[in-house]
């Protein structure tokens, strides 16, 4: 065997190696940031015209730059919407990368585009979207939740009325920032609808009926949030649909966050209405047990995602052809280029069964009423408003706006937890507060209890 080959098998033992490890540990550490200077003191120049070799690259990566990260799935990391892919998830991770397959056709990853619509059929099945509704695997919400809007947009412009008119949304300030960032690109208006709480079909109604003749020609969608990552709030899902189907307008429901919550049997009610949507986003990576990146856009109507998103060009015809009969993932979102993102997902659904992803998120939403019941017993904290799926909003009394942000960075420098604060809505203004969101079935009442405490 030649020299470069004995390489290349150390060097993949020593990365198996680092993987088991990773995916064995029950304790890991959550990390501590490092400024650019300070790592490239540490690290000194890493791309070099002759390389420094496998082995001294990945000595550094396991020395000095793993340990400044925050890993995703570690129990104290409840800010953002953090993420806890399941061990099997994380190994098959592997295999799709090794793998090496391109998941845009059919023709060339026919099996890797099996599994994803394994697992795709799945998470429809959760919505109860009518018999035809489908979906694929994005880079993640923004990816999925432009891809629909997109899609919103071509299907109202068939209309020759509209050809020229510049598109407008609805949604409430309680939204994703995603929408408003997707409504750059797609060059659309944004009117935000004032509640950062449920919003409601009467409170849309009244968007609706007040915005100018010139407005209301260019509203084409409504996007309501099935569960905002802010809060959990899931709004009147029920009665946005109903005045989608009134107003003939596209309903998009954003369940990036929350759509994970459609499988605990104790919420699924909450979302009632999510059924009647046009298209649904929903993130696999974040409450559903995938890697990153993750997510996924669903489509009642599969065929409208095609005449919007479907790309012609002459080296790309053989794969259209009907020797290469079957599902492109490509002619449904925006992107051309894309791994089998969804192989993941597939191998952890298939390897744990669905009853222990509903275990898991049910567990995730009883940590939040766990966490509910320890700020009430706190005489040091207080709810802001009550949990809401995995999301709990709550003040240190007396705190300023600062005292959280030297709060956060010290539990941070410690390596013992990631909390941050946000912002939420009372009144006519914005109070700074704290947030938990529990996605994580192995954080502990301890490690709330302990988190809590370093605030007194």
């Amino acid at each position: 065997m030649h020299k470069i080959d004995m390489d290349l098998v150390e060097m993949t033992l020593d990365v198996m190696k680092y993987a088991i490890d990773r995916i064995s540990s029950s304790k890991i550490k959550i990390g501590k940031p490092k400024r650019a200077e300070e790592l490239k003191a540490l690290v000194g120049e890493t791309v070099t015209d002759k390389g420094i070799g496998g082995e001294y690259a990945f000595n550094l990566w396991k020395k000095h730059l793993a340990k400044a990260n925050v890993p995703v799935d570690h129990p104290r990391n409840l800010a953002f919407v953090p993420a806890a892919p399941t061990r099997t998830a994380i190994m098959f991770d592997l295999v799709t990368s090794a793998s090496s397959i391109h998941g845009a056709y059919w023709m060339e990853g026919a099996g890797g585009i099996f599994c994803e619509n394994e697992a795709m059929s799945w998470i429809v099945s959760l919505t109860g979207l009518p018999e035809g509704a489908f979906g694929v695997f994005t880079s993640g919400g923004t990816a999925a939740n432009l891809s629909a809007m997109v899609t919103a947009r071509e299907h109202w412009r068939e209309n020759d009325i509209f050809k020229r008119e510049k598109g407008l949304i609805i949604t409430s300030i309680g939204a994703h920032s995603s929408i408003k960032a997707m409504a750059k690109v797609i060059d659309v208006d944004v009117h935000l609808v004032e509640t950062e709480d449920v919003l409601s079909g009467v409170e849309l109604q009244d968007a609706i009926d007040n915005l100018t003749a010139d407005e209301r020609k260019r509203l084409f969608a409504v996007v309501g949030t099935g569960g905002t990552t802010n809060a959990g709030i899931i709004d009147d899902l029920d009665s946005i649909a109903n005045i989608c189907k009134q107003e003939k307008l596209w309903f998009h429901v954003d369940a990036a966050y929350g759509g994970g919550a459609l499988a605990a049997d104790s919420v699924r009610h909450l979302f009632k209405g999510i059924e009647k949507a046009d298209s649904i986003t929903i993130d696999p990576h974040k409450w559903m047990f995938s890697p990153y990146d993750c997510g996924a856009v669903i489509y009642k109507d599969m065929q409208l995602a095609k005449n919007a998103h479907s790309q012609e060009g002459s080296y790309l015809d053989i794969f259209k052809d009907e020797g290469a009969h079957g599902f492109n993932p490509t002619d449904y979102q925006i992107q051309l280029t894309r791994r089998v993102r969804g192989l993941p997902l597939w191998f952890s659904l298939a390897a744990n069964g669905t009853d222990k992803y509903k275990e898991a998120v049910e567990r995730g939403l009883e940590l939040a009423q766990i966490a509910g019941r320890l700020i009430d017993e706190d005489p040091n904290v207080e709810l802001v408003r009550t949990p809401s799926l995995s999301c709990v909003l709550y003040r240190r009394i007396g705190w300023k706006p600062e005292d959280y942000t030297h709060w956060t960075y010290e539990n941070h420098k410690k390596g013992f937890a990631l909390v941050t604060p946000t912002k939420w809505k009372n009144g006519d203004d914005f109070e700074t507060v704290s947030r938990f969101c529990f996605i994580n079935p192995d954080t502990t009442e301890g490690d709330i209890r302990a988190i809590l405490d370093s605030m007194a």
